[in-house]
């Protein structure tokens, strides 16, 4: 039985690096799992730096969709396995499914298998729902969704950490 941590806070905030220095206290190896894809020029420079920031003793696994099945597939390969993040992991699940139903019932999918694991987790997600009420439908759709994952995963995970402005809080666990 695998333990989860879920760091969570807005953009910019430190959760990432937060959960490599979690992640790196397990020992090598240790595994990375990236939710994105480079769809531009900005996002390869943002995954440049975070690769940059790793170093060579992380393996990188990249997949937008099969977060499950790909977690299920390198479970006991590694010490513990960073996922970054859930919030693009949901956009890609929105964006693929156009339906929040089919994507709620993936995370609750994801919720009851992930303590199943013997590789420890630490999940990365974001805030989105304390600022302005988007004007748009999907936007709205999205903050939803993303609350709602986010309560789900909070629920099971171990330890919950929120960090605002580099400082982590620690609110479960």
């Amino acid at each position: 039985m695998s333990s989860i941590i879920l760091i969570t806070g807005g953009a910019r905030s430190g959760k990432s690096r937060l959960a490599e220095r979690i992640v790196s206290s397990f020992g090598s190896p240790i595994g990375y799992l990236a939710t994105c894809e480079a769809r531009d020029a900005e996002m390869d420079q943002r995954i440049i730096r975070h690769r940059e920031r790793r170093g060579a003793e992380w393996t990188t696994l990249e997949e937008p969709l099969r977060l499950t099945e790909t977690l299920v597939a390198a479970d006991g390969r590694f010490n513990a396995i960073l996922v970054d993040c859930i919030t693009l992991w949901l956009s890609n699940l929105l964006l693929t499914h156009d339906d929040p139903v089919k994507v709620l019932t993936v995370v609750r999918d994801f919720a009851v298998s992930a303590p199943r694991l013997a590789t420890p987790l630490i999940l990365v997600t974001n805030e989105v729902g304390m600022g302005i009420v988007p004007e748009n439908r999907l936007a709205r759709l999205f903050r939803d969704l993303a609350g709602e994952a986010n309560e789900l995963l909070a629920a099971t995970a171990d330890e919950v950490h929120l960090v605002v402005s580099g400082i982590p809080l620690k609110i479960k666990g």
